[in-house]
């Protein structure tokens, strides 16, 4: 397990947090991000895409559900946003069987929602801020599910 602090307002320091998951992810490319509201999940997720080449806008899927996105090597990058999935069954209908057959990179917002939908081997990567500095730690790790 990994934990990187990041001071209020450090962009500097969350965009090279960033390239460090980056690096830690490259070999599955699935990251599934936890954190409460306002946690920063999408302003990492902007920043991750931005370590990758993305030169598009990033915004939130939470009315979409599934933003894609392509980095500078051609590779497509997905931003799910489960938030909004009432039940599990509800990942069916989008599609996540056949999209997590896809190449590329996957950052999932709010993955407890299809647990049973994720990929075996995964990034997860947990985001909380402190209340009184609003300093940020991001911890993260390998994880491997047997289905």
């Amino acid at each position: 397990m990994k934990t990187l602090l990041v001071e209020h307002n450090d962009f500097d320091g969350l965009f090279k947090a960033a390239a460090e998951i980056i690096r830690f992810a490259a070999v599955n490319r699935v990251i599934a991000l936890q954190g409460d509201l306002g946690a920063g999940k999408t302003t990492l997720i902007q920043l991750l895409c931005r370590n990758l080449g993305v030169d598009e806008t990033v915004s939130s899927p939470t009315f979409t559900i599934i933003n894609e996105y392509y980095s500078d090597s051609g590779l497509p990058v997905y931003h799910l946003d489960m938030y909004r999935l009432e039940k599990e069954s509800d990942a069916l209908q989008l599609g996540l069987d056949e999209l997590f057959r896809n190449e590329g990179w996957f950052f999932i917002e709010w993955p407890e929602k299809i647990e049973s939908w994720l990929p075996e081997n995964f990034v997860s990567l947990k985001l909380e801020v402190d209340p009184y500095t609003k300093t940020r730690t991001i911890t993260f790790r390998n994880v491997e599910i047997v289905h």
